[in-house]
């Protein structure tokens, strides 16, 4: 597949607004490590092929085990995630396909027992980001495979 638009180099000043979420969450209290587990999953969940080059990547430049990454679509099953994990991944997958206009209240009742109130709004805002990051990367066939670690550490400025 080729790609269609560099939408890093053609789309410098909207990818800046992107960024400005990055930095903001970069300094959310949610863990670094499991955001990036959020947005792996919901990457694999979108199939988009560059974010999960990335994420993979980064993930295991912060320690995550490649055993984790290997089974995290099967999370559920998977003994070594966190009730706090299980959560922010059943939330990701709820938001991230949401089915017949809402989120389920089971799914908002555990995401609730283990995060705050604006850590579930900064979870939520970190979701529909890599939501849009996924789709802009499949929109225009985004090369997977060339990503290296710390390639988009960008503050907007």
């Amino acid at each position: 597949m080729e790609q269609r638009i560099n939408a890093f180099i053609k789309g410098q000043n909207a990818m800046k607004a992107m960024y400005g979420i990055g930095a903001y969450l970069s300094k959310s209290s949610i863990e670094q490590e499991l955001l990036h587990l959020i947005y792996f999953r919901v990457s694999q969940i979108n199939g988009c092929a560059y974010c999960l080059d990335m994420h993979s990547k980064d993930l295991l430049a912060i320690g995550e085990t490649a055993q984790r990454l290997f089974l995290l679509d099967a999370w559920r099953e998977a003994p070594m995630f966190t009730d706090r994990e299980r959560a922010a991944l059943a939330w990701a997958e709820a938001v991230t396909k949401i089915r017949d206009g809402n989120v389920n209240d089971e799914v908002y009742a555990a995401v609730g027992a283990e995060f705050t109130e604006e850590e579930l709004i900064d979870l939520t805002l970190a979701i529909t980001t890599i939501n849009s990051y996924n789709r802009i990367n499949i929109a225009f066939r985004t090369k997977a495979g060339t990503y290296m670690v710390g390639q988009h550490k960008v503050q907007a400025k």
